[in-house]
């Protein structure tokens, strides 16, 4: 199984999963030119990506949506931000798929009012990417000049090969993570997904 094999060999698979997504490649070539600051390509796309692959179903299928993230706190009006979706979608002009452009910098303004509890300011697109509510959405790549892949993905690649879905009790509420759970649960039968930790904060 893939889930057990050594780290490097993951990435090796994770990549090669991830490139049988043409949506998703040509979403990360056409983001590098936007030349965002820490960005990357994460969440859904890309567990989702690999959960297609495992089970032998079309690479796109389920996904919703691609989400871009960026870190530029020189700037943290919603004025910048928005100046970088709307360029953003000129760039994704004419490509079949919903692209989700997000500055993390700003993401402690919005977050309590959307989702009931605080959120502290960021200090990296990585430290964002670490407060996903389910380990499993805890990864980003993005492509870099000459072509390399850099991988971030603080809870290794196991559980997204295994078709596991592990809560993260750090930030996002408890039924946020249930929701989107039972929806991927709907969408791929075959996950495993775990419960929320007893005695875990379950937001409001």
């Amino acid at each position: 199984m893939l889930g057990r094999l050594p780290l490097e060999e993951q990435l090796d698979a994770f990549r090669s999963a991830l490139g049988r997504n043409e949506t998703l490649t040509e979403v990360m070539a056409r983001t590098a030119t936007l030349d965002l600051p820490g960005w990357y390509v994460t969440a859904g796309c890309l567990f989702q990506t690999v959960w297609n692959v495992v089970t032998g179903r079309p690479p796109t299928r389920g996904i919703r949506d691609y989400d871009i993230f960026y870190f530029d706190d020189t700037d943290l009006s919603w004025e910048a931000e928005d100046a970088v979706i709307k360029a953003g979608q000129e760039v994704f002009e004419g490509l079949q798929a919903e692209v989700e452009i997000r500055n993390e910098a700003r993401v402690h303004l919005w977050y309590e009012r959307k989702f009931g509890v605080p959120c502290p300011p960021y200090d990296s697109t990585e430290s964002a990417i670490d407060r996903f509510a389910a380990t499993t959405c805890c990864l980003g790549v993005r492509l870099e000049p000459g072509g390399a892949w850099p991988v971030y993905a603080p809870h290794g690649l196991s559980d997204v090969f295994n078709l596991v879905v592990r809560p993260n009790p750090v930030l996002a509420p408890r039924e946020v993570y249930e929701a989107k759970a039972a929806r991927w649960k709907e969408e791929w039968p075959e996950l495993t997904v775990l419960p929320w930790p007893a005695g875990a904060p379950s937001g409001t």
